[in-house]
This record gives C-alpha cells, structure tokens and sequence, in this order.
C-alpha cells in the first residue's frame, strides 16, 4: 500500500485486497492497494471475471496484513463465507476447477 503510515486509509478513498485460495491452507494477500493502485486492482479482477465483495471492514483488516501473508484465523469464518460465494457465483467448488458444477435438476 502507499500509505507508509500502516494506516488503513479514510472513508472515501478506495481500497482494494486480493486474495488467493488453492484449497490448501489460508487464503494469502496477493495484491492490495489504495487509491489509484485500488482502482487498478478492480480493474484488473473485473476484466478477468474474479468475483467482487464490498467490503469495507473486512478490507480494512486485511489491509494491515502483508502481500503473501496469510489470513489469520480471527478472520477465517468471514473470509471463508467471501469465498464461498465466489465460488458460487462461478458454478465450482473449493478445490475443483469446475469440474463440480451442478445443473439444476441435481440434488
């Protein structure tokens, strides 16, 4: 991030975290940023389809970690229900590539 501060930056200015889960361990920070770096970061995941959440609180927190940390447990609940609806949103499971789409007639 830009601030050198450590500090999450004010209400208003944008802030984004991208996080990669392979289905073995915590999800870990790859990329965050703020402001023009923020927007860049949407940007980027729009254009290659990644699921979004808009979360400011949750974005906050992850803010403070550093890019390949890894998420600590505190945050594990929140950031797993993020990643399930990703998934959702993409017709997969965790740890498939897809491979576990459902039509709607199954059960």
């Amino acid at each position: 991030m830009s601030r050198r501060d450590g500090n999450p930056p004010p209400p208003g200015v944008p802030l984004a975290i991208a996080l990669q889960y392979d289905g073995l361990g915590a999800p870990t920070v790859t990329a965050k940023g703020i402001g023009e770096l923020a927007e860049r970061i949407v940007a980027l995941a729009q254009a290659h389809d990644v699921p979004l959440e808009s979360d400011r609180t949750l974005a906050r927190l992850l803010s403070t970690l550093e890019l390949d940390e890894e998420i600590p447990p505190e945050l594990y609940r929140v950031v797993a229900e993020v990643i399930a609806f990703a998934y959702l949103l993409k017709g997969r499971h965790p740890g498939g590539s897809g491979g576990g789409k459902r039509t709607p007639d199954q059960s």
